[in-house]
């Protein structure tokens, strides 16, 4: 399959639905795809999966996935939601808030992120449209042949 060469982005507008997660899971799945990119699949989806659900859960808004490559083998994941307050996680270097119990169902997220990739930022917008962008880098070097 022919691919374009870097670099390229994808964004994808979506409601606040609790079903836009995972459509834009299975939209990523298939530009990584199409990009001969799947072997990122599982860490990028791990990525976007994190930074979709926090925009849910925390604005009433819509919010957008963005998907860019700007490198080969090398993508950034980006999820823009109205709210301009920029996590805790993200602001204190990946230190934690407070310390989770071990029961805790929540909370986890962002320092999963912080984990997975390779860097990772936030950003708030300026006032034209507002909000933060959340974003997360993965990707590997070519396998030298």
């Amino acid at each position: 399959m022919a691919t374009v060469s870097p670099p390229w982005a994808y964004t994808l507008q979506l409601p606040h639905d609790p079903r836009a997660p995972g459509i834009a899971r299975a939209t990523l799945r298939t530009v990584l795809a199409a990009h001969d990119l799947a072997g990122l699949t599982p860490t990028a989806e791990l990525l976007a999966s994190e930074l979709l659900t926090n925009a849910h859960l925390h604005t009433r808004g819509p919010y957008a996935l963005r998907v860019r490559s700007a490198e080969p083998n090398r993508l950034r994941i980006a999820v823009w939601d109205s709210d301009r307050e920029i996590p805790l996680a993200f602001t204190t270097g990946g230190a934690p808030a407070r310390p989770r119990p071990e029961t805790a169902e929540t909370g986890r997220g962002l320092h999963l992120v912080q984990a997975c990739a390779d860097s990772w930022g936030a950003h708030v917008l300026g006032s034209a449209r507002g909000g933060k962008l959340l974003w997360a880098e993965c990707g590997h070097e070519p396998v030298e042949r």
